[in-house]
């Protein structure tokens, strides 16, 4: 129970800074995100076999031959609908169903709690019991998804080296990277590694893997931010080439 105190807290440093700076990253990425979604275009250069991230795997008819490694199976999207919308669901169901930014976004944008011992202004506090908090526990078939399209992006990162060397082949595999050990560091990959076992050591492989994992989960907050903001980061570099602002630099042709 909380101490009966007219303030909302005690503190006297900068608590709101953090959960300040968090909600603006957190907007400014989803308006990054929301606009290169609905361009449709810029997303594939010919030339070097370079597809972002954010319209792989590309599956329907509105994509470039070129560009729908597996290919085109999905209909044409109906109105202003472009690629992306069919594996958004998937990515930002990892995202938002993620450990860790369920604490950033409780805290940047529901003020629940703001910051520890800093009062929230709700009345209640009903936790994840009710829609649409409920669907939190869905995480791990999120992850399950979101595994299947980390393949595909370090697919995406190997394929493009058969047309040579480039700055945007290393841009990729740092992408594909970061993905992988922020995807590798969720608190359901571990669970799944290590979770229910009574003895590791008649689990061998398993408590290795769990070892491992863990290790990467003691900084999946930073991998989680490291990983989002170079998503948009790869996604930019490859619509600038695509449209001819930038060149890429060749290592090896």
């Amino acid at each position: 129970m909380r101490a009966q105190i007219a303030q909302r807290t005690l503190r006297t440093d900068r608590w709101w800074l953090p959960p300040l700076v968090t909600v603006v990253g957190l907007l400014l990425i989803s308006v990054y995100a929301a606009v290169r979604t609905f361009m449709g275009d810029h997303y594939w250069v010919d030339e070097y076999r370079y597809l972002t991230p954010m319209y792989s795997p590309c599956l329907s008819q509105e994509c470039l031959p070129a560009a729908a490694h597996f290919g085109r199976p999905l209909p044409e999207l109906p109105g202003f609908l472009t690629p992306p919308v069919v594996i958004i669901p998937f990515l930002l169901g990892f995202r938002v169903t993620c450990y860790y930014y369920r604490k950033a976004y409780y805290r940047a944008a529901w003020l629940s709690p703001p910051a520890c011992a800093v009062a929230e202004p709700h009345g209640r506090y009903t936790g994840e019991t009710r829609f649409p908090l409920v669907a939190q526990n869905l995480h791990r078939y999120f992850f399950y998804a979101a595994s299947i399209l980390l393949l595909i992006n370090i697919y995406d990162a190997f394929y493009a080296l058969t047309a040579g060397v480039g700055v945007g082949n290393l841009v990729l595999l740092v992408n594909a990277g970061l993905l992988a050990a922020y995807t590798l560091s969720c608190h359901s990959c571990r669970h799944i590694a290590g979770g229910r076992l009574k003895h590791f050591s008649k689990h061998p492989v398993r408590y290795w893997a769990w070892t491992k994992i863990s290790k990467l989960n003691a900084r999946h907050m930073q991998l989680a931010w490291a990983s989002l903001i170079f998503v948009c980061l790869t996604d930019l570099y490859i619509a600038l080439v695509s449209a001819g602002v930038v060149t890429d630099l060749r290592i090896v042709n």
